[in-house]
């Protein structure tokens, strides 16, 4: 089986249905990635990327991301790199009211053990040890 990485303008079209012809592509490459035919890999900084776009653009809100990008990195034939941490940052992303790469940095240094440093106190929401440098 071929191994793809997907880039962020693929899945994008998938989400969004624009342009049409290649949403349609965009479509029968997830297809072919459910049959088992290739595997679509993706990497958390793509999933970043989606996040921008759907909000900055296309004016998604943060739960209205989180609702479409849930099932589409879960779906069979999709592998994303660090699944775990970014499912949580896509669930706190829409309850904690926060960036997707604040929750993301947060599950990453709560897998680590490590602590936040940062000027944002968005972090205060994310329950996870913060700092402000000094």
């Amino acid at each position: 089986m071929t191994d793809l990485w997907v880039d962020a303008n693929v899945l994008l079209r998938l989400l969004t249905g624009e342009p049409p012809d290649f949403a349609q592509r965009s479509l029968k490459l997830a297809e072919r990635a459910e049959r088992g035919e290739v595997t679509l890999r993706l990497s958390p900084i793509v999933v970043a990327e989606i996040v921008w776009v759907l909000n900055s653009f296309y004016r998604y809100s943060r739960s209205q991301i989180t609702e479409v990008l849930l099932p589409l990195v879960t779906t069979e034939g999709i592998v994303l790199d660090e699944a775990d941490q970014v499912i949580a940052a896509l669930n706190k992303m829409a309850t904690a009211n926060v960036d997707f790469l604040d929750a993301f940095l947060a599950e990453v240094a709560r897998r680590e053990g490590g602590t936040i440093v940062s000027f944002d106190r968005d972090f205060r929401r994310l329950d996870i040890p913060w700092i402000e440098p000094e």
